[in-house]
């Protein structure tokens, strides 16, 4: 089975028109890694309700903010989580 994350780039010479849509094939140790850092970020909500992805990091001990936000896109697809912006800062909770 193949996975791919779909990044949409949008560049100044293309903003004003369509953004240009790439997608990157993921290895199986990547999909591994994003899948349980996503475990880890419910576990997490679970647990203590609300989070920042600053707070999510430093308590799943993830390396790069990349990594939650990958785990992020995970829950959401499967809805199991609610993302919203609140003074700048991205919140979490489940659903």
């Amino acid at each position: 089975m193949s996975y791919f994350c779909t990044v949409i780039l949008l560049t100044q010479h293309n903003y004003n028109h369509y953004p240009s849509i790439i997608n990157i094939p993921l290895t199986e140790f990547m999909v591994q890694k994003v899948g349980e850092t996503a475990g880890k970020i419910w576990t997490a909500l679970n647990e203590n309700g609300k989070m920042t992805t600053k707070e999510l990091k430093k308590v799943t001990k993830a390396k790069a903010e990349k990594d939650i936000l990958l785990a992020l896109g995970w829950l959401l697809r499967e809805d199991n989580v609610v993302v919203e912006e609140v003074e700048k800062d991205v919140v979490v909770t489940l659903k």
